[in-house]
C-alpha cells in the first residue's frame, strides 16, 4: 500500500450583484500562511464531513454568511498550491440574490469583505485561477 499525506480542503467562490456590480466574497487571511493577505474563503474538511457541508461550515466560520447552494466548480491540486504541504481543494461556487448581505470576518478570518471583480486584490494559493474558472462558469 502508498502512503499518501495529503490534505482535503474547500474553498467558496461566492458572487453577489451590489450596486449593479459584479462582486465576490474574499477574506483576509489572519495566519500564516499569506497571513495578510485575501483568499477565498476555505479551508480543511473535517473527517466524516461531506465536501459541501465543509465547504459551507468553513464559509459561516470565515464570513457569517449561512450558504443554501453552490455548485461544484473543479478540483485544484497542482503540487505546491499550498506551502504547508500537499493540499486538494475542491471548490464550489454560488450566485446570491440580494444587496445588503453583510459579512464579517470571524475563526482564521481577520476580515471579510466583498470586492469589484475587476478591481481585486493579489490572492493567495492559486485563488486568482479559482477565480477566473468561477467567472467563466457564470458565463
Amino acid at each position: 500500500m502508498i502512503e499518501q499525506n495529503i490534505k482535503l480542503t474547500t474553498d467558496a467562490v461566492v458572487f453577489c450583484i451590489i450596486d449593479e456590480q459584479l462582486k465576490v466574497l474574499l477574506v483576509k487571511r489572519g495566519n500564516e500562511p499569506y497571513k495578510g493577505s485575501w483568499s477565498l474563503p476555505g479551508g480543511f474538511v473535517e473527517d466524516g464531513e461531506e465536501l459541501v457541508e465543509g465547504m459551507k461550515r468553513e464559509l459561516e466560520e470565515e464570513t457569517g454568511l449561512k450558504l443554501m447552494d453552490a455548485t461544484q466548480l473543479g478540483v485544484y491540486g497542482a503540487v505546491g498550491r499550498d506551502p504547508r504541504g500537499r493540499t486538494v481543494s475542491v471548490a464550489y461556487y454560488a450566485l446570491l440574490d440580494g444587496n445588503n448581505i453583510d459579512v464579517k470576518g470571524g475563526d482564521d478570518a481577520a476580515e471579510a469583505d466583498w470586492h469589484n471583480v475587476h478591481q481585486l486584490p493579489e490572492l493567495a494559493f492559486d485563488h486568482a485561477d479559482i477565480l477566473r474558472d468561477a467567472l467563466a462558469a457564470l458565463g
